[in-house]
């Protein structure tokens, strides 16, 4: 069952309410084995605020942090994309452990992509979609991409999670 959620930019807060949205995040947890394909859900987005090519977000569903999802610009070949700059990466993707499989995490990888749109358009960019890398092991995650658009394009070796598929969705 799909949810409506919200893509919250954290550097788009004041210091304050972004305070409280990184405390939210730090009490996110990883499912089962997840730790091998993603990182911790707090160091991954301090990373992120400090990276001028990076966009974090938090995920919100009925008013509640159920995930969060970074954007990046000039960085796709890290997912086996040919280039770098024509697609957004999405990156440190992850729904709360105990709000999985609700379908947070098409919805959002959804609403990641219309956002990447926005930014392009205002800013002028000439990205034509969003790509991410996902294990070949993820079945779960796979499905979850394909029920929010994204297309595979191959495989990649190229991680240090073993093999990859590369999902694309254009804008």
């Amino acid at each position: 069952m799909s949810q409506t959620v919200w893509l919250i930019p954290l550097k788009s807060l004041d210091s304050d309410a972004r305070d409280i949205k990184l405390g939210d995040v730090a009490a996110l947890n990883l499912g089962p084995g997840q730790e091998k394909f993603v990182g911790e859900p707090l160091k991954m987005t301090l990373l992120a605020l400090e990276d001028e090519s990076r966009l974090p977000y938090v995920i919100e569903a009925n008013g509640e942090v159920v995930g969060v999802l970074t954007l990046q610009f000039g960085a796709a070949s890290l997912a086996g994309w040919p280039d770098d700059d024509s697609v957004w990466l999405l990156r440190g993707f992850l729904i709360d452990r105990k709000r999985q499989g609700e379908g947070l995490g098409s919805s959002a990888a959804a609403a990641a992509v219309d956002e990447a749109r926005k930014v392009t358009v205002r800013n002028g960019g000439g990205q034509a979609g969003v790509v991410l890398s996902v294990n070949e092991g993820n079945s779960t995650g796979l499905a979850a991409y394909a029920r929010a658009g994204f297309v595979d394009r191959g495989r990649y070796l190229g991680g240090n999670s073993g093999p990859q598929r590369i999902m694309y969705r254009s804008f």
